[in-house]
């Protein structure tokens, strides 16, 4: 529970269900949106079911099932594939309904297909089910694609903290430029050497701003230290503002004129800070494969790249008008769908 898309997923499924008056437990080994997640009514049990330690597998997976045992829930529901096994081998004489969560197109093999043996399993967009149809044995019956919503208290235009608003326009030297902004964990997945390649590549360059915005596991230090080094061969100094994790997301993407999504080597489930940008009034510039065909409307929510092109892409999303696609936003990903779509799954489940 530290950053990340379904990390987001599981944030905004808890608060809606507690919301609604359910209970809701979620179990992971921890991280700094577990305060969040408790602020907003859920309960969390730290244990780690993500390790990929093989030695220990058997043990976590019993550690599981006395936890299982002992909360005796409803029902439960799967996110990744670690989780998923342990909680397979540990429901084997527990017989728990529970549902898969398939966050995104994994590489096909036996581990993988583990997110396809819930009772349903949910996906955010068409294309990751098609996916999972194109290369598991998963009837259309056993799938349910409900788009992800967006937290519209948070992503309110009208409702900024403006004074931190401010104080990135200074830190960052936004103040009279057209701002480019990329929001996401920095992974060799964004592509994010891509956009500063693209970027380097502009038109009256010198106008602008890239906001590269997003942290880096220690894992991945070495490309942020190389994408800087990129920066700093490609561009002036100054142009390419690396602004690390940031907790306020909607005041950051209020600086932006357009959201970059870089990402050309695997298509995203769906992209949520993709719609977090239309909700907040910003095109979209993306490349037209994966969860961004559902999300992005060429030429009215932004670009969709089609012949990986991103330089002209970005030069036409600035010339576009975006005043009607924060109120699309509120209609397309609403909360109140997501909600009765999902309860709906469960209760077929569960009765």
């Amino acid at each position: 529970m530290e950053q990340g898309g379904v990390e987001s997923v599981v944030l905004s499924l808890s608060r809606l269900l507690t919301r609604a008056g359910h209970e809701n437990v979620v179990v992971s080994r921890g991280g700094k949106l577990v305060a969040t997640l408790e602020q907003e009514g859920s309960r969390h049990i730290p244990k780690d079911p993500t390790s990929t330690n093989p030695l220990s597998y058997f043990a976590r997976a019993y550690k599981l099932r006395r936890l299982l045992k002992s909360e005796k829930p409803d029902l439960v529901c799967v996110h990744s594939r670690v989780p998923a096994w342990l909680f397979v081998w540990a429901n084997r004489s527990l017989r728990l309904h529970f549902i898969t969560y398939a966050h995104g197109a994994n590489s096909v093999s036996r581990y993988s297909e583990v997110m396809t043996k819930g009772e349903l399993t949910i996906m955010p967009s068409r294309f990751i089910a098609d996916y999972l149809k194109a290369n598991y044995p998963v009837p259309e019956e056993k799938l349910r694609v409900i788009p992800l919503a967006i937290d519209f208290e948070r992503f309110n235009p009208a409702a900024l903290d403006e004074a931190f608003v401010a104080e990135k326009r200074r830190e960052w030297g936004t103040e009279g430029k057209r701002v480019i902004m990329a929001v996401g964990r920095i992974t060799q997945l964004k592509s994010f050497d891509e956009l500063i390649r693209a970027f380097s590549k502009l038109k009256d360059r010198a106008s602008k701003k890239l906001v590269i915005v997003g942290g880096a596991d220690k894992d991945k230090e070495e490309y942020l230290a190389s994408l800087k080094t990129l920066a700093c061969e490609l561009t002036a100094p100054g142009e390419v503002i690396f602004a690390g994790a940031q907790s306020r997301v909607p005041e950051c993407l209020s600086l932006a004129d357009i959201v970059v999504s870089s990402n050309v080597r695997k298509p995203e489930a769906f992209g949520l800070s993709m719609a977090e940008a239309l909700a907040m009034g910003k095109g979209v510039v993306a490349k037209a494969f994966g969860g961004a065909l559902d999300i992005v409307r060429d030429g009215i929510d932004g670009v969709l790249v089609k012949d990986g092109d991103f330089v002209a892409a970005i030069e036409r999303a600035l010339t576009l008008d975006y005043s009607t696609v924060s109120a699309s936003a509120r209609e397309r990903f609403n909360e109140s769908v997501m909600l009765s779509k999902t309860l709906s799954a469960y209760e077929e489940v569960v009765r």
